[in-house]
């Protein structure tokens, strides 16, 4: 086990199986050093945990936490590329994208759970850049998509 999957079970989490696309595309990709990965619902043993608006049908704190389910989901893909997250240098970037209710305006303190929790897996490493956009609807109705772009050595 990686060091940085022993941080994941220390924090009491799992690092899941890669979840399968749902359409014509990679969960992950190399280009260089970079590895970027398609965007990740925060789905649970294949099902989402909760559908609908942020703001709406789904709480911000119950969005927060799904965004932390899409970067460990996000995790695991970057694994399956690189077979090693101990390879990983920095997450660069992380893209969020929050379904919204009309008036809900909250979407970065829901993609903070995605950057929170990849800072508490990768300390200093976690660091990154980031884009939090809220959007009328989400593939399968879902809450909350995240994506990001790690750099890795070799």
């Amino acid at each position: 086990m990686s060091a940085v999957e022993e941080k994941i079970a220390a924090l009491g989490l799992k690092l899941p199986e890669v979840v399968p696309p749902l359409a014509a595309y990679q969960p992950a990709v190399r280009s260089g050093a970079y590895v970027f990965t398609a965007g990740q619902l925060p789905m649970v043993d294949g099902a989402l945990p909760a559908t609908g608006k942020v703001g709406a049908e789904v709480s911000p704190e119950q969005a927060k936490e799904l965004a932390g389910v899409c970067a460990l989901n996000a995790l695991a893909a970057v694994k399956s590329v690189t077979g090693d997250l101990d390879k990983i240098v920095r997450v660069v970037k992380v893209v969020g994208f929050v379904a919204s209710a009309p008036d809900f305006t909250g979407q970065p303190g829901v993609l903070n759970g995605a950057s929170e929790l990849l800072g508490e897996i990768l300390g200093d490493k976690g660091v990154h850049a980031r884009s939090a956009v809220g959007v009328a609807v989400l593939p399968v109705d879902a809450p909350v998509e995240v994506e990001i772009q790690v750099e890795i050595a070799d």
